[in-house]
């Protein structure tokens, strides 16, 4: 069982070298991913290969084996679906420009070597993306409009990044090391030309002729959240679940604007909220100031167990990874012994847009959000996920996450945070929780409907204005990552799980109950589909997660 476990890991990695990085195997530092046809060709063969010794394993097994083989099955059917049957690699291009600047920052930013020693992976790696670039104008064929925009905007945004934070970056690296600092600029030349020239080839060449569609059908959308969520839900039951769930907050939210402001419609009292918003220039900084004052809460409260007095830094999301999200955590991985520094990101506004456009995405972060965001992607969200992440029970419960247990307890974290009482029934930081908890549903409707149902991305981003009161630019945006992210309902979905499995597991405890012992529990057993994390906590309950 073991070696199937290893054997599985080494061949991921193998083909997201990227990916060992970021959970700290640095054996792959010097190579970078590959995906020419025949790079896809091998790895779906090697899925194949893999999936084919499933049924040969020992048939006597722990638990914890048991649940691994689950969670390992379940990886390689979802990603045969994303190779083989949905060809993502043919019909999205965002991934082959995303691709290069990950795979370098993970390099810089975290201090697991000698600079020097990490300077030489970055130029291996650099090397390498010229050929990532080559990959995909030999792949790509007809993709949506809506993918090769955004990619668009990727390759764009990493040019920069490469011929300024890269290079600057690599001064300081080389220190006295000519050499070393030659051979670097001459591969980032390289390597940010390759850039230049995938933007200049995504706008000029393909996006006049982007003209694929982006829904993957009922059928497909099934499967991939079967496969990666362990949701075995008709489609229409999970519709109705979720449209219920948003009708709830609609009324909620316009209840509370009304406590705010009587005398204006529930969308105007959110853009009151809204006139209070950073400058490009507070932006961070205001992000910033909420943490403490959460931490006091979370612990005056016995909400969740906090493991480390170490904070992550809060700085502007890399140009590379700006595809529609406005803030997330980037943390260090399980297997990382020395490099501990994470991330929580949040992203300004492009130097380019419009005032206007400006400042309808800061908006976005006026104090009150800006709160529910960082109890969502810090404290008790994902950071305090990544703090219990090394003390996970086994390697495949370290190194596998699923979108409804990451993401469900984040955006659980909000609304738990709200009800234990953080903000003093403050009307403003509920309304705030609301439209955030709109935006999730907003989310789970659309991404059904986009991909099951005929919806356009105009038709999801006019939802997301009126249903969960975002700003124009901001309703677009959301809809069109529904486009390329087909079940990012994963947020609403698993928050609904968790509130389900709380109220069983209180039932099941009686008196001894407790919501910190809960939360402890949850968080402890590794960010697995919640299907398998009721096995553990309530073992015997075979009851639906919804």
């Amino acid at each position: 069982m073991t070696q199937f476990v290893d054997d599985y890991f080494n061949a991921y990695f193998e083909w997201n070298p990227s990916a060992a990085t970021s959970v700290g195997f640095h054996q792959y530092d010097g190579n970078i991913e590959d995906y020419s046809a025949a790079a896809v060709a091998k790895r779906i063969e090697t899925l194949k290969l893999l999936q084919g010794q499933i049924s040969g394993l020992p048939s006597r097994r722990t638990p914890d084996e048991e649940i691994d083989i689950e969670i390992l099955d379940g990886q390689i059917r979802a990603e045969l679906v994303d190779l083989e049957t949905l060809e993502t690699w043919r019909h999205n291009p965002m991934n082959y420009v995303s691709v290069p600047g990950g795979a370098i920052d993970n390099l810089m930013k975290r201090n697991f070597a000698p600079a020097a020693e990490r300077l030489r992976s970055v130029i291996a790696r650099l090397k390498g993306i010229p050929k990532i670039i080559a990959a995909m104008k030999q792949n790509i064929d007809n993709p949506p409009r809506e993918f090769t925009d955004l990619a668009f905007r990727i390759a764009h945004g990493s040019v920069g990044f490469f011929r300024t934070s890269v290079a600057n970056w690599a001064k300081d690296a080389a220190g006295d090391d000519t050499a070393l600092l030659n051979e670097f600029a001459t591969a980032n030349v390289a390597a940010a030309n390759s850039l230049q020239d995938a933007a200049d080839w995504l706008q000029k060449t393909l996006l006049p002729k982007s003209q694929g569609t982006y829904a993957i059908g009922r059928e497909k959308f099934s499967k991939k959240l079967q496969y990666e969520e362990m949701v075995d839900e008709p489609p229409e039951r999970i519709l109705a679940i979720g449209e219920e769930n948003l009708e709830k907050d609609y009324q909620a939210f316009i209840e509370t604007a009304l406590k705010i402001d009587p005398s204006k419609d529930p969308h105007e009292v959110m853009k009151l909220l809204s006139d209070e918003h950073p400058t490009e220039a507070s932006l961070i900084p205001d992000a910033k100031k909420t943490v403490e004052g959460i931490i006091h809460f979370i612990r005056d409260q016995k909400i969740i167990s906090i493991p480390s007095e170490v904070r992550p830094s809060i700085t502007e999301t890399p140009p590379y990874a700006r595809s529609g999200t406005f803030a997330s955590m980037d943390t260090p991985g399980p297997y990382e012994t020395k490099a501990t520094e994470a991330y929580y990101y949040v992203t300004p506004p492009e130097k380019e847009w419009d005032a206007g456009h400006k400042d309808e995405h800061l908006r976005a972060y006026n104090p009150p959000v800006m709160n529910i965001i960082t109890i969502h992607e810090a404290y008790p969200g994902h950071y305090i996920q990544f703090l219990n992440a090394k003390q996970f029970p086994t390697k495949t419960r370290k190194l596998i996450s699923c979108g409804t247990n990451a993401e469900g307890w984040a955006h659980y974290s909000e609304q738990m945070m709200i009800e234990e009482g953080f903000g003093n029934g403050d009307p403003k930081i509920r309304l705030a929780q609301l439209q955030e908890a709109l935006l999730r549903d907003a989310r789970y409707v659309v991404g059904i409907k986009l991909h099951t149902a005929g919806w356009t991305v105009a038709d999801g981003a006019k939802y997301f204005r009126e249903k969960a009161f975002q700003e124009p630019a901001n309703a677009y945006e959301e809809a069109r990552r529904g486009a390329y992210n087909p079940t990012y309902l994963y947020y609403t979905l698993g928050k609904l799980q968790i509130y389900k499995l709380r109220e069983d597991y209180r039932r099941a405890k009686g008196s001894t109950f407790t919501l910190q012992a809960f939360h402890d529990e949850f968080v402890r057993q590794g960010s697995i589909p919640i299907k398998l994390i009721r096995r553990i906590l309530l073992p015997g309950d075979n009851r639906a997660t919804l």
